[in-house]
């Protein structure tokens, strides 16, 4: 029995729980082996792909499944296998080409299980993927494989906005339309979102709300923060997540996760 039994922690990857480098530092690692290692479940719940954030996951202290694509998806790697999967509706291809008719200078980046196709690929989309280390394919809408787990909007944020506020008026039943930056506008399922995937991870580990802990820096994260017992945050974190009511800490690239297990440590006494 170790003092973090059923406890959750659920971080952000990128800028929260790493910074550019995308390599976990030794104040953060040394955090997180003692919280598992005391009976924690520490898991990522990341805007990332499976095939974007496969590359990572081996080298991280986690020991449960990982909530991927904005939480369209729950995924296993220690298994290999996908727990819960939530995929864009068929609808989405027409969709977004009358999105795109409406607003002709986005890009869209969709995932079609570990494939990436690109319709109209622009300066934001390959900077997108130069970070994420990712090959992709350019095809028209209508020509790429589905189901797709999420797309990716991509543009200028005033453009994006303007693209967000259009999805919600015309299939707000069918689509979230979240940014994860200022040039990425997540599109995926309704309901498919980090808080919602998980709330379906406590439940699936037996994790009661109290005991549950999520950490994030931008707006998709906001849904898990709300389900948080403490929502928890970058000091480098949007303004809307400080707004939002977070915890706000040390940067991401202050140890801001170990920071974190720190105040667990205090709230779970032995």
């Amino acid at each position: 029995m170790g003092k973090f039994d059923g406890v959750l922690l659920a971080s952000d990857f990128d800028d929260t729980l790493v910074s550019s480098d995308c390599v976990l530092s030794p104040g953060n690692r040394a955090a997180l082996e003692y919280f598992t290692r005391e009976g924690g479940r520490f898991t990522v719940s990341t805007g990332r792909a499976r095939r974007t954030f496969a590359p990572y996951a081996s080298s991280l202290p986690i020991n449960a499944p990982v909530v991927l694509s904005n939480g369209a998806m729950l995924y296993d790697f220690a298994a290999g296998r996908t727990v819960v999967d939530l995929p864009l509706p068929p609808t989405a291809a027409e969709d977004l080409r009358a999105l795109c008719d409406t607003l002709p200078a986005l890009g869209v980046e969709t995932y079609h299980g570990d494939d990436v196709y690109i319709y109209h690929p622009n300066a934001h989309t390959r900077r997108h993927m130069e970070k994420v280390k990712c090959g992709w394919t350019e095809a028209g809408l209508g020509d790429i494989p589905t189901p797709w787990s999420k797309a990716v909007l991509q543009a200028d944020h005033s453009l994006l906005l303007q693209a967000q506020a259009v999805i919600r008026a015309r299939w707000g039943e069918r689509y979230e339309a979240i940014f994860s930056n200022a040039v990425l506008l997540e599109c995926t399922a309704k309901t498919a979102s980090k808080g919602g995937m998980v709330l379906k991870l406590a439940q699936l580990l037996g994790v009661a709300r109290k005991d549950l802990y999520c950490v994030g820096d931008n707006q998709n994260d906001i849904p898990m923060l709300s389900i948080s017992a403490i929502p928890f945050a970058p000091a480098n974190c949007a303004q809307e997540v400080k707004d939002s009511g977070a915890t706000v800490l040390k940067s991401c690239e202050e140890d801001c996760i170990a920071q974190i297990v720190g105040i667990l440590d205090m709230r779970y006494p032995s």
